[in-house]
């Protein structure tokens, strides 16, 4: 293995792996959830197709050396192919940032493209293991994509056919072969100022928790129709808007219940209910059990 700056925090492969496919691909998240830059350092076993999605600030991700390294903007995303089996992937990310990789294993990927296809990068170097360092701007459709990776709340015996078909629907996307910079010609223009809309609105309906607006009158605080905030919530979030709520109030309940600092009235009341008898019917139906049997786990 090559030699690598000290200042690299080595991370265990395990605590950033969201989802693994075997033999075929993974899903990785990283996350900074700190007020500080950080520098991580991820080994690889095995060689693999990269790519990365950077959707907040600039974040930079290195091979075995700093100077091999990739700058991703904000809202960039890039393919990158090295033909070496055990590397060390170096990552820099700002405070409060979080990249997301998929690494698709050299196999599988033959297995889903041929020398045939229309690519964005060049398949022949592929072919014949000479590096490929590619990077486009991330379109809205895939950023959709992204969230709803990790925000739809599925049973876990659903849970790998849904996530298998998202990182189906990420790859068609990125490799279409439409070259999305042109405005004129982009289908996703209005799906970007669509999109700033839905996080307005998921923003206010969390901000305004315990006392959410209605439908009506988010749809008139954020501009958009009803129908469309209804339907590109539901697309975006993976979950209509009062089910997003609802899912996130019983997880802050379940945040609150661990802190262990709120009795079960103040909880429910900090929730958005009003009597007490609500908000445990509402934690029995989300998690299974009450808020005072949570408690004792």
């Amino acid at each position: 293995m090559k030699a690598t700056s000290n200042s690299y925090k080595n991370i265990e492969k395990s605590t950033v792996v969201f989802f693994k496919a075997e033999n075929e691909f993974k899903i990785i998240r990283f996350k900074n959830d700190t007020e500080e830059t950080q520098q991580f350092l991820y080994p690889l076993n095995e060689n693999y197709i990269h790519l990365y999605f950077c959707t907040q600030q600039n974040c930079i991700v290195a091979f075995n050396m700093e100077h091999c390294a990739v700058n991703l903007n904000k809202d960039d995303s890039s393919i990158i192919y090295f033909n070496d089996d055990k590397m060390n992937v170096l990552l820099t990310l700002p405070p409060k940032v979080e990249l997301i990789g998929v690494l698709i294993s050299i196999s599988y990927f033959h297995s889903l493209f041929s020398n045939d296809g229309n690519f964005l990068f060049n398949f022949s170097n592929f072919n014949v293991g000479k590096p490929i360092i590619e990077q486009k701007p991330t379109s809205a459709g895939i950023k959709i994509v992204l969230n709803q990776l990790f925000t739809k709340q599925l049973p876990d015996s659903l849970r790998p056919i849904y996530l298998k078909g998202k990182v189906f629907e990420l790859l068609s996307l990125y490799f279409s072969a439409s070259h999305e910079t042109d405005s004129e010609d982009c289908p996703y223009i209005a799906n970007e100022e669509t999109v700033t809309k839905l996080k307005q609105a998921k923003d206010i309906m969390l901000q305004n928790m315990a006392n959410p607006p209605s439908l009506e009158e988010l749809s008139k605080s954020v501009g958009l129709n009803i129908k469309k905030l209804k339907e590109g919530f539901k697309e975006f979030y993976g979950a209509p808007v009062f089910t997003f709520l609802f899912n996130y109030r019983m997880e802050i309940a379940k945040k609150l219940l661990l802190e262990n600092e709120l009795n079960v009235n103040e909880i429910g009341a900090h929730v958005g209910y009003t009597t007490s008898s609500h908000f445990i019917a509402a934690f029995k139906k989300k998690h299974g059990i009450t808020p005072k049997q949570f408690s004792k786990l």
